[in-house]
């Protein structure tokens, strides 16, 4: 007789995620409600991108779900630690040993070279360069065709250059998850899309996980999945998108924007928009 006993498989813990997420900016009459509630996941090993129109909230989100600005309710979570009941101390030292991070301005030290920039976060975590981070230093510079750029100082690189060389610095202690924040806001397109193709590669090929904010539709579509945000709600998500099923996405909420009524509108922002690409 047969007496295998089948354990059910536990679903993985997402990368990122929050439930209820609140955010409110000011008070009385002036407060502005730039999160209502949000419930969201970010998968693990995914690149995600964050959409919408203009004060709807995805930088917010993006900061909450970083540790960079505090919640008025609700909860995030980086992996099974919730980073919302964090002390000071305990989100500085979550942000610099799990969670990188890539800005429209590169913030690189002028005064380091291209390596010692990429290996800045390792020596202010107090960690050696020993041979596994040499090995992931030397995997990162190829990935990003920054080998003949190492010795270089920022005044001496192109903006792609200074942005990949950003990219390789937010990977290099493998954190749990880097955010990326309109990385190409500062780039031309071709350079543009140079960085969008790292970080697309430094997901399938490395394994990381990347969520990044945009507004444009075309580096949305460099990502495997984009959720929507609107008046601060989760308001749709399209999965292997495309530049012409974002715009869709972007040109529906606005056609919403301008013609729902309030019962719409919560409509919309409860999940009842179409799921893309599904």
């Amino acid at each position: 007789m047969d007496t295998t006993v089948f354990q059910p498989v536990e679903p993985p813990v997402p990368a990122a995620r929050a439930r209820s997420l609140t955010k409110v900016y000011g008070e009385g009459a002036a407060a502005v409600n730039a999160l209502a509630g949000v419930d969201v996941d970010f998968a693990a090993g995914a690149f995600t991108a964050i959409m919408g129109p203009s004060g709807s909230g995805k930088s917010t989100l993006m900061h909450l779900l970083a540790g960079l600005d505090s919640a008025t309710s609700g909860s995030a979570y980086l992996g099974s630690t919730e980073i919302t009941s964090l002390d000071d101390r305990e989100l500085t030292r979550l942000r610099r040993d799990r969670i990188g991070f890539v800005f429209q301005s590169f913030n690189l030290l002028p005064m380091f070279t291209a390596e010692q920039n990429i290996t800045l976060p390792l020596e202010l975590a107090g960690r050696s360069l020993d041979a596994d981070s040499r090995e992931w230093l030397a995997t990162l510079v190829q990935t990003l065709s920054l080998g003949d750029r190492l010795t270089h100082r920022p005044s001496e690189l192109s903006g792609g250059q200074q942005q990949r060389v950003a990219i390789a610095r937010a990977l290099i202690a493998k954190p749990d998850v880097v955010f990326a924040d309109e990385p190409t806001g500062n780039l031309d397109s071709r350079s543009g899309a140079e960085v969008l193709s790292f970080l697309r590669r430094s997901v399938r090929e490395l394994g990381r996980t990347i969520i990044m904010v945009t507004h444009d539709p075309a580096a949305a579509a460099y990502a495997d999945r984009v959720v929507l945000l609107a008046d601060g709600r989760i308001a749709g998500t399209i999965m292997a998108p495309t530049p012409e099923s974002v715009l869709a996405g972007l040109d529906a909420l606005r056609q919403l924007d301008m013609t729902a009524d309030d019962a719409e509108r919560v409509a919309v922002a409860s999940g009842s928009f179409p799921v893309v690409g599904a």
